[in-house]
């Protein structure tokens, strides 16, 4: 069963609360358009799934303390940077329904706001002489880049196999949950094997998450949104590799074809996805989520049971189960 955010949040509602004043002032600026922009930021902020990784990490291991907050501040200004960041990029005017910064206040203020987030993390882990904290999170940084940059190089040949694509997805997505999980377990514990366990386990599951974001891109359910935006940016994704790989010589090249030459239209879009769909893509790639899914509960059941390991299971569901 699929239990809903309010339920999972239980063992860490008071932290949470406390952690929504911690994160304002980590963004405060003297500067007022700097300081209206990060209270616009604020205002619209998701879901925090990451912030939720990290204290129910440091539970799991023992019990939140000053520094728990320092690494959840720290993951989610990242975070938050490389969302400014990736809308200047993609041109994206939306972000969770509400407008961009970039949208608002254009690309070049944009860019600044976003290195201005990275900086604030950097210097609220130096000033609080969190150095394992800083490089847990510097680690992700430069994998973000580096996964980023593969799939760009690789888009341009259009040549991925299902090895890369794990890869460019460690890097680029599952970075960023792992070391949630590790900087929680690091807030509370200085000893490397359970903090190398965590990282581990928000990987997988990092691994898990960007698939299920890959499956909704071909109709796997009705999600009320565009399909084939991965194909549009000639990005080849699980599903679809997968698919290719098992194709008639004719099927993929013609596939091939489609990506690299008619992505921006409409029906040869559908036409991937079609092909997507009539194959074992789809079947394929959830049978991979769910095997990832499974190999990080393997690794989270050997810390004790306990209500923050708990939710932190049901917070693995969630994700993998998403609708959106």
């Amino acid at each position: 069963m699929v239990k809903s955010l309010g339920a999972i949040k239980q063992p860490i509602e008071q932290e949470l609360t406390d952690f929504e004043v911690h994160f304002r002032q980590s963004m405060r600026s003297h500067v007022p358009l700097l300081d209206k922009i990060t209270y616009y930021i604020v205002k619209r902020k998701g879901k925090q799934v990451r912030p939720m990784f990290v204290f129910l990490a440091a539970k799991t291991c023992g019990a939140v303390n000053p520094s728990t907050f320092i690494a959840a501040s720290l993951i989610e200004l990242l975070h938050t940077a490389t969302l400014v960041h990736d809308d200047v990029v993609d041109d994206a005017l939306e972000r969770r329904s509400f407008f961009s910064v970039n949208a608002i206040w254009k690309n070049k203020i944009a860019v600044l706001v976003g290195d201005y987030l990275f900086s604030q993390g950097m210097l609220l882990a130096l000033k609080n002489k969190e150095f394992q904290l800083l490089e847990i999170v510097s680690d992700a940084v430069k994998a973000m880049s580096e996964g980023e940059l593969l799939q760009i190089e690789k888009a341009r040949r259009l040549d991925i196999k299902e090895a890369v694509y794990y890869e460019i997805i460690r890097q680029k997505t599952a970075s960023l949950i792992a070391s949630a999980c590790s900087a929680g377990a690091a807030s509370i514990n200085t000893d490397p094997e359970p903090i190398e366990k965590m990282r581990l386990f928000g990987e997988k599951i990092g691994l898990a998450f960007q698939i299920r974001d890959d499956l909704f891109d071909f109709g796997s359910e009705d999600v009320g949104k565009p399909l084939g935006i991965d194909i549009k940016e000639k990005k080849l994704t699980l599903p679809l590799i997968h698919a290719l790989e098992h194709a008639s010589q004719s099927d993929k090249k013609r596939i091939i074809n489609i990506v690299k030459r008619h992505h921006m239209r409409p029906e040869k879009v559908q036409e991937v996805i079609d092909f997507v769909q009539d194959s074992n893509g789809l079947r394929y790639a959830k049978e991979v989520m769910y095997q990832f899914r499974e190999e990080a509960f393997d690794i989270l059941r050997t810390f004790p049971h306990s209500a923050a390991r708990q939710s932190l299971e049901d917070l693995v569901i969630f994700v993998t189960e998403r609708k959106k």
